[in-house]
């Protein structure tokens, strides 16, 4: 099993982008279509830990699911947002790509490579 996990969407060319360079790397990752799959709250949170990133800093606030919760006008504590999240993994931005106790969000896909090198 890899050390390296890519919460993917493989309808999402950027993170097609950075699958594609890690593969280049020479890296076969675990990939995670969190769409289908959504990690728990507990495994968000860890996510979220390893990027060094509050929940709300995660979501995709140009998501139509995120104006339908009315999300922008809300305060929600770090547990709620988590949860938001959770139920709504459309909310999460994409590519996470993970390797041991550092992550990033790979947008531009390019930032996937300050993990491999």
């Amino acid at each position: 099993m890899s050390d390296v996990v890519i919460y993917h969407n493989p309808r999402c060319s950027k993170s097609r982008q950075a699958l594609a360079l890690v593969e280049e790397a020479g890296v076969t990752p675990s990939v995670v279509k969190y769409l289908d799959t959504p990690p728990s709250a507990e495994e968000l949170d860890a996510i979220l830990k390893k990027l060094g990133m509050e929940p709300q800093q995660l979501m995709r606030t140009g998501e139509d699911r995120y104006k339908e919760l009315g999300l922008g006008a809300k305060t929600l504590s770090r547990e709620e947002a988590i949860a938001v999240m959770v139920a709504n993994p459309v909310l999460i931005e994409r590519p996470i790509v993970i390797k041991g106790d550092k992550a990033v969000v790979a947008r531009p896909p390019e930032r996937a490579q300050e993990l491999l090198g």
